[in-house]
């Protein structure tokens, strides 16, 4: 995997080394509202990364890099599946409101799509208003059609 850069963020492909400042990084218990669950562990984190790292070829995950502040800040990912992507994103917590998930999901979508990629997919739940906003800004619409409690983007 490549390693995508913007003026603010530097997607970083996933790797277990990353578990430990990742942990800190998604500790707000706050993350986990729209989706559900509850922060790992540096152990358990590492234990995911490694089932992600070693994956299918078509899991595609990066950690989101400020450059302002020189260090992790979240991560990004892609689900490939011939030429369909679906993608998410999380930012910690002490970085949201900056436009750094924004910038880091339009690099993801402007990737996604100079590698062929087309129809571009993510899955917001309806009270996320700042997901929301970031799916439109990096080129995706809502179809207003539900899929597991969350309605469906795409580009």
């Amino acid at each position: 995997m490549e390693i995508i850069e913007t003026t603010r963020v530097v997607l970083r492909p996933l790797r277990v080394e990353h578990a430990d400042e990742m942990a800190a990084v998604l500790s707000d218990p706050a993350l986990h509202a729209f989706t559900g669950g509850a922060p790992l562990t540096a152990q358990e984190l590492r234990a995911r990364y490694e089932r992600l790292v070693a994956g299918p070829p078509g899991w595609r995950n990066w950690v989101v890099w400020s450059r302002e502040e020189e260090c992790l800040a979240g991560y990004v990912q892609a689900t490939v599946e011939g030429r369909t992507a679906e993608i998410a994103w999380v930012i910690g917590t002490p970085w949201q409101g900056r436009g750094l998930a924004t910038e880091a999901a339009k690099a993801l979508v402007c990737w996604l799509v100079g590698q062929g990629m087309g129809p571009i997919v993510a899955h917001i739940h309806p009270g996320h208003a700042a997901s929301a906003a970031v799916a439109t800004a990096a080129g995706l619409r809502s179809t207003g059609r539900w899929h597991d409690g969350e309605i469906r983007w795409e580009r």
